[in-house]
């Protein structure tokens, strides 16, 4: 009966916090193997410790999560050349009517257009840079670690114990376990 060496990092309700494992301090943290068999509360700071354990990255999820990053990124930038594609053709339609008023307006328009250019311009790039900045998205942590070879025997180890002490226990409880007392006379 082996566990593998692959542990799922979990979260539990403050009120659940229990001693971790290494450091005896009350941790919310626990590591649980995928079929439940075995599981042990630990420090967050633990599981980024080397010498505890390595996380496991699994590479085709972090490709497909920078794809879906890039294809958003894309998404942003092609609407924002739009919006900006948009504004230039009003503009010029906007000088056209302009041309066909007089020419002296249009000299003193064309000047306050780009001084309004300018803003507009200057708006929309800091309102993105805010934007930017407001939602950062946090970086997730590794969620399936492997254990380092002697922490994980330590573990194999007490689940060895615990079973011999559960069959010890069992076959005290069995009268038939004891010798029965001689019947026969010497």
């Amino acid at each position: 009966m082996s566990i593998p060496n692959i542990w799922n990092h979990r979260k539990v309700a403050d009120t659940s916090a229990k001693a971790c494992e290494i450091c005896y301090k009350p941790s919310t943290s626990v590591l649980v193997t995928p079929e439940n068999k075995d599981f042990f509360y630990v420090c967050p700071s633990h599981l980024k410790d080397r010498g505890f354990c390595s996380p496991i990255i699994d590479h085709e999820a972090v490709a497909a999560k920078k794809k879906k990053e890039m294809d958003e990124e894309v998404e942003r930038l092609k609407k924002e050349y739009e919006e900006k594609q948009r504004k230039k053709q009003e503009k010029d339609s906007k000088k056209n009517e302009d041309s066909e008023k007089s020419k002296d307006k249009e000299d003193k328009d064309s000047k306050d257009t780009k001084d309004t250019e300018k803003k507009d311009e200057s708006k929309p790039n800091g309102k993105d840079k805010v934007e930017d900045k407001t939602s950062p998205k946090p970086e997730e942590e590794p969620r399936v670690f492997a254990l380092q070879r002697t922490f994980y025997q330590q573990r194999l180890d007490r689940k060895r114990q615990a079973e011999m002490a559960k069959r010890n226990r069992e076959r005290l409880s069995n009268p038939n376990y004891f010798p029965s007392v001689p019947k026969d006379l010497p």
